[in-house]
């Protein structure tokens, strides 16, 4: 029996008719060889201009920016901060010194940069400085070192997607910030964020934003609100939200729902011929026990029927 092997340009399954055979055919191998080429140039034409510029003494920003690895805009930044020293020539021509690029960066020796926590407001007021999303600070031997996710570790773990990670770690305020390319969040804000700061896993039964929309008569913006005023645990997975029902069960009370010690406002006026403002002020004035279950009121009935026989009898007088 013949074996097969995957071709290496295309992934498509062939017959292999020696052992060093990598491609499925002629015009595959051509193509793999293009592309051989294709990357050794552009290699070859990323360095050799590096290595023409370590050879120079002088540079425009331009160069400059080139040979440190960064854009233009901000070897102008650092010319306009006083970080780095250039001399104009012309109007329209500014050189760089290599020795004082060096000199620069002499100065700013390496400091590993990490998150840390929004600051609190003093006595006298609120901080001055916001901590923003992108702020990053230094670290001593006594400050502890906070935990953090990589963007990549969040995204993996709980089944968010990069763009809600990045647009609600900046509304949130969650200490971020970027080392090597890649972003890092603290890990104790974005488990509060995501609601796993409580252990989820004994959790058995979620709600979706419609789900709790139909059994507590709550709009999402108000969940939102509430799940975050009372800490319910919620948890995120392919781009979905979901509550935990147990946590709205005990706030809400669904169970006095159907208790036969409450009644509502609508039964009060069906069987008292009374208007909701005449039982607000009644409410208020008699101090009637009453419970808050999703938009609805729920008046302890011992209370009513007592207010109400009161109010008959002084009728009769």
């Amino acid at each position: 029996m013949r074996k097969t092997r995957k071709c290496a340009f295309c992934g498509r399954e062939f017959t292999v008719n020696s052992g060093m055979q990598k491609y499925c055919c002629e015009k595959c191998a051509a193509e793999a060889k293009r592309a051989r080429k294709k990357k050794t140039q552009d290699f070859m034409n990323g360095v050799e201009p590096l290595s023409e510029l370590r050879q120079q003494e002088y540079f425009t920003f331009s160069k400059a920016a080139v040979l440190m690895g960064c854009t233009r805009q901000y070897i102008y930044k650092l010319v306009a901060q006083g970080k780095l020293k250039a001399s104009r020539i012309s109007g329209r021509m500014s050189f760089v010194r290599k020795a004082d690029i060096e000199a620069m960066l002499e100065a700013s020796p390496y400091c590993r940069v990490l998150p840390f926590a929004k600051p609190r407001a003093t006595d006298g007021g609120k901080a001055k400085a916001k901590a923003g999303s992108h702020r990053t600070a230094r670290t001593d031997e006594s400050a502890g070192v906070p935990e953090y996710y990589s963007g990549e570790e969040v995204m993996a773990k709980f089944k968010v997607k990069q763009s809600w990670l990045y647009t609600s770690a900046k509304r949130n305020a969650v200490p971020m910030c970027r080392i090597a390319g890649k972003n890092y969040y603290s890990r104790r804000h974005v488990e509060e964020l995501l609601g796993v700061a409580v252990d989820t896993a004994n959790i058995r039964e979620w709600l979706l934003p419609e789900e709790v929309e139909e059994r507590y008569g709550m709009g999402r913006s108000a969940l939102r609100a509430y799940a975050h005023r009372h800490g319910i645990p919620t948890k995120r997975e392919y781009g979905r939200t979901y509550y935990s029902k147990e946590h709205l069960d005990r706030l809400r009370r669904t169970d006095l729902a159907s208790n036969a010690d409450y009644c509502t406002v609508e039964d009060i006026q069906y069987k008292y011929g009374l208007s909701k403002a005449n039982i607000c002020h009644i409410v208020k004035v008699k101090n009637i026990g009453k419970v808050k279950v999703g938009v609805k009121n729920l008046l302890l009935k011992t209370d009513v029927e007592r207010v109400m026989a009161e109010r008959r009898s002084q009728e009769l007088q």
